[in-house]
């Protein structure tokens, strides 16, 4: 059962056990769905790894005193589950049993983030080669993707004002956000950033990077795409304070 978060209405997505820990200034129970109603703003941004989604993500939260919701986080945690629990990742059913019995925690808060795994803080783990490597895997099985996909919006749901970012926020997720954003960058440029990031070699980093583009483009289900109506933002020669203000820009015509 997925357990939204506290004060709002509760309801079944699937049976995942997904407990949301909020850490928002922001009142919750505030907003009407995902669809960016009155009442509520949300903001899609998405794009390829590398392209800056985090950071200016988390930047254009906290500007707005709004709640941050990091998809690809989910989904690496499920990632973390499956290898943990020594799964074959050809193995759709049993990624998806894996999926349907784990406990995703996540802190929507943009100056500090957290997400756990059954109870263990995994923010570090995560972000490892091991689940770097395997995510593409997991988050391609359909049925993953739709128990995230339902808790997602739960969360949105319940946020006054969110900036969630992913790979699918604008075409599948929030369809109907206030403001969607579709980053990109060069794929040098991506590269560079990663590596310089992880402490890793350039090439290899960008060889994993053209991989995971090509699996998470090709998917299925939910492919990375922009949205028909999405603002597209090449970040490549631009600094995070610029693609910031270029946000805020965008998103001060939005709400006047």
């Amino acid at each position: 059962m997925c357990h939204p978060p506290a004060t709002t209405s509760s309801r079944e997505v699937g049976p995942l056990a997904g407990q949301v820990l909020s850490n928002s200034r922001g009142r919750q129970g505030e907003g009407v769905g995902v669809s960016g109603q009155r009442g509520q703003l949300v903001v899609a941004v998405d794009g390829p790894s590398g392209s800056g989604k985090s950071t200016i993500s988390r930047r254009v939260a906290q500007a707005l005193d709004a709640r941050y919701l990091d998809t690809g986080a989910m989904y690496r945690a499920v990632t973390w589950a499956v290898l943990r629990d020594n799964v074959d990742l050809g193995d759709a059913e049993k990624i998806h049993a894996v999926a349907t019995g784990v406990t995703i925690g996540i802190g929507t808060d943009p100056a500090a983030p957290h997400i756990s795994v059954d109870g263990v803080g995994v923010d570090r783990e995560i972000r490892g080669a091991e689940v770097t490597q395997a995510v593409s895997a997991v988050s391609a099985v359909p049925g993953v993707r739709a128990l995230l996909v339902a808790l997602q919006r739960d969360i949105i749901a319940g946020a006054p004002r969110i900036v969630v970012e992913g790979r699918d926020i604008g075409t599948v997720v929030a369809p109907d956000a206030d403001l969607k954003v579709y980053l990109t960058a060069s794929a040098d440029e991506r590269a560079r950033r990663r590596s310089t990031e992880n402490a890793a070699n350039q090439a290899a980093t960008a060889a994993d990077l053209a991989r995971r583009d090509r699996l998470d483009s090709t998917r299925a289900a939910d492919p990375l795409r922009q949205a028909d109506d999405a603002v597209v933002l090449d970040t490549t020669t631009l600094g995070i304070d610029e693609v910031v203000e270029r946000l805020q820009r965008m998103l001060d015509k939005v709400t006047a």
